[in-house]
């Protein structure tokens, strides 16, 4: 019995963890379809900047249009809702303009791979302290399920009804190329890994992408006759392999996987503090 009490005291404290960040006028619940990955991508994003400690005045939240571009709204901190595929570029503005806010930008695989692609890479390769929370649902969500630069070959969506002919991106993979200095995956499913993922991209100095396998039973779920959330979910956890685990594996054991956990990190040096370097030792120039 004592166990089962001390088991509701802490997913109060969770919880109240999680309210004391949203707009005190913001009604809930929200406008996500019921079994949305996004709420748990929105608690682990929490938990993640209430342990670090991050006071409510030192982040700014940056979106852009879909799904997941609504989180921003929901949660008390100063924030833009911003065009489609823009988030970056805004984000970008907000930390060269005050290097001393942790500038977080939320967006999906359309807003930010299509549209929003090349503002991508370019923060990529700049390494500017952003963390880029990339909610891969694999379709477009919003607009009616259109298909996404992450949209499997083969799968249906409203624009490939008769399955996808094109090779879809792996949003990991590309950053990585491209030059961001920490990139891992994490699922809705692995609540406890998303959280620690996330709190190590917020706390690396560096372009930092964490990219979310989350489902969306409503369109592509429905259309490719992957289930419900529930079901979604399971099969997260059935075919994701720890970057640990996948060391021990074969190839052909590693087939239909996909990686979890932190895929790459370095110490390059960050954006903002190299411009830095550069203002310092050419102030008072003529």
């Amino acid at each position: 019995m004592a166990t089962v009490e001390k088991t509701k005291s802490v997913e109060k404290q969770k919880s109240d963890v999680v309210l004391n960040y949203f707009r005190p006028r913001k009604k809930l619940p929200s406008v996500w379809c019921a079994g949305c990955g996004n709420g748990i991508v929105m608690s682990a994003l929490i938990r993640a900047i209430d342990k670090l400690g991050y006071s409510k005045d030192e982040v700014a939240m940056v979106s852009g249009i879909g799904c997941t571009s609504r989180m921003p709204i929901y949660l008390d901190f100063s924030a833009l809702h911003t065009t489609h595929g823009r988030a970056l570029a805004f984000a970008t503005g907000i930390k060269f303009a005050k290097p001393h806010m942790k500038v977080i930008v939320i967006t999906g695989d359309g807003d930010c791979l299509a549209i929003g692609g090349n503002h991508f890479i370019h923060a990529c390769r700049r390494n500017i302290d952003i963390t880029a929370i990339l909610i891969n649902n694999h379709i477009y969500g919003m607009t009616g399920g259109q298909g996404s630069p992450t949209t499997p070959s083969g799968s249906i969506s409203t624009t490939t009804p008769y399955g996808n002919v094109e090779k879809n991106f792996d949003p990991c993979k590309l950053a990585e190329a491209a030059g961001a200095s920490f990139v891992a995956r994490g699922t809705v499913y692995h609540t406890p890994q998303l959280e620690k993922a996330i709190t190590k991209a917020l706390d690396h100095n560096g372009f930092s992408l964490v990219e979310v396998i989350s489902n969306c039973h409503t369109y592509y779920g429905r259309l490719n006759r992957r289930g419900d959330a529930v079901s979604m979910l399971n099969a997260f956890k059935e075919n994701s392999v720890t970057t640990a685990k996948a060391k021990k594996l074969s190839p052909e054991e590693m087939e239909g996987k996909f990686l979890i956990g932190t895929l790459h990190e370095d110490d390059r040096t960050e954006f903002c503090d190299e411009y830095q370097k550069v203002v310092d030792a050419h102030m008072g120039e003529k």
